[in-house]
C-alpha cells in the first residue's frame, strides 16, 4: 500500500518525496508490535484530507512515492547498513526521505546517511526518552541506544524528554536537552531549542513524545508529554527557520481497538510535509 492510497499515486521519477517503510521490532524491550506500525499508518493515511487547511496547500502534488518495505530482520547492524544505503541513494536522486518505523533503531541508518551527506547536520529528537544508553540488553543498537549512536555522527538536540537513567544523565549534554516538565512551564524553551539547531536538520519523531492520552499505542508510553499543536507548531517554526532534510516517525504499536493513534501518526507525516514544502 502507498501512503495516501489511490488519491496519492505518483511514480518515482516525478516524486520529490519518498516514503520508506521499515517494519522492524527486533530490539524492542517492552510492548511488541512496532513492526506493524508502517502498515497501520499507510492504512490510516487513506483517510486524510489532502488539502491542508493550516498551510492552504496540497503537498502531495510535489509527488509522494512509497518504496517497498525494508524487511531486514537478521540483525540491527544489517538493518542500519541497508537503510543507510537506501537513504543515501534517495539523497543522491534529490529525493526527500521520510522513514516510517518500526522501533527507534530504525532511525540510526537514515541519520547516518544524512550525516554522511551534510557536514552541518543537527538531529532533532522528539521523544519521551533520552535513548543515550551505550548498550542495552546486550546491543549497542537497541532502541534505548539510538541517540548515543547518532550523536557519534551528528549534533543532537533532544526535546520532550521525561525519562532518563542515571547512566544517561551522566553522559547527557544538558544544554541540548529540553525536558517536558520545563517545556510545560516555559514555552520559550522551544525557541531556545530552535536556536541551537544547525542549518540542516533531520527530525526523528518517537511517537511517545506525545502524552499517552493522545497516542497510547507505543512501545514505552510515558505520561506528561506535550500536546499535538505544541509539537506541530514547534516543527512549523523549525521548517520556517531551518532546512529540514528528512524525517522519521517511529514507535507506533497499533491496537485493533483504537485506530486514532494510527491516524494521528499519518497526520503528523502529512502536516510536517506541508510545513516543509509550503
Amino acid at each position: 500500500m502507498n501512503f495516501g492510497g489511490n488519491e496519492v499515486v505518483y511514480n518515482y521519477p516525478e516524486s520529490r518525496i519518498v516514503i520508506l517503510p521499515v517494519p522492524y521490532d527486533e530490539t524492542s524491550t517492552w510492548i511488541k508490535g512496532s513492526d506493524r506500525g508502517p502498515d497501520a499508518i499507510m492504512e490510516a493515511s487513506v483517510n486524510l484530507e489532502f488539502y491542508d487547511i493550516e498551510t492552504a496547500s496540497e503537498v502531495h502534488k510535489k509527488g509522494i512515492f512509497t518504496l517497498d518495505p525494508l524487511n531486514e530482520k537478521s540483525s540491527p547492524e544489517a538493518l542500519i547498513k541497508k537503510s543507510r544505503a537506501i537513504v543515501r541513494g534517495l539523497l543522491e536522486d534529490e529525493k526527500f526521505p521520510v522513514i516510517i518505523g518500526g522501533n527507534h533503531t530504525v532511525s540510526i541508518g537514515p541519520a547516518y546517511a544524512l550525516a554522511d551527506y551534510y557536514t552541518d547536520l543537527s538531529v532533532l529528537q522528539l521523544d519521551a526518552h533520552a535513548d543515550l544508553r551505550n548498550e542495552y540488553e546486550g546491543s549497542p543498537f537497541n532502541h534505548a541506544c539510538v541517540m548515543a549512536r547518532i550523536r557519534e555522527k551528528a549534533h543532537i538536540v533532544q526535546v520532550g524528554i521525561r525519562s532518563i537513567s542515571e547512566e544517561e544523565a551522566n553522559v547527557a549534554v544538558w544544554d541540548n536537552i529540553f525536558p517536558a516538565h520545563e517545556l510545560y512551564y516555559k514555552k520559550g524553551l522551544y525557541d531556545k531549542a530552535l536556536g541551537i539547531l544547525k542549518q540542516n536538520v533531520y527530525v526523528t519523531i518517537d511517537l511517545d513524545v506525545f502524552d499517552p492520552s493522545l497516542i497510547p499505542s507505543t512501545g514505552t508510553p510515558e505520561p506528561g508529554g506535550p500536546s499535538y499543536f505544541e509539537i506541530m507548531h514547534f516543527l512549523r517554526k523549525v521548517a520556517e527557520n531551518r532546512n529540514i532534510v528528512g524525517f522519521d516517525v517511529v514507535e507506533l504499536c497499533p491496537s485493533p481497538d483504537n485506530k486514532a493513534p494510527d491516524f494521528v501518526a499519518a497526520k503528523i507525516i502529512y502536516q510536517l510535509l506541508s510545513y516543509i514544502f509550503k
